[in-house]
């Protein structure tokens, strides 16, 4: 069997771009990090830098999903450039 490498373009700044929308959404439901970070279970410390760092922090799947029940959001909207 042969294969052949297909060509796609990933975009090395996906987190950046997740990290931006969290906070946009964030805003936009205007919630402040610390309830946000209490509705989810995580520490404000560990939002705060998700979102200052452009997320270099990083964030599992699992928190991410949190997130976006909470801000009444589908995970898509945090990939959107």
């Amino acid at each position: 069997m042969t294969t052949f490498k297909r060509d796609f373009k990933f975009n090395p700044h996906i987190i950046e771009v997740v990290a931006k929308n969290v906070r946009k959404y964030r805003k936009i439901e205007g919630i402040t990090q610390e309830q946000l970070s209490t509705d989810i279970g995580i520490s404000n410390d560990f939002l705060r830098r998700f979102e200052t760092t452009l997320g270099k922090e990083g964030m599992s799947l699992y928190t991410l999903y949190k997130i976006s029940v909470v801000l009444n959001v589908t995970m898509d909207k945090f990939f959107e450039e």
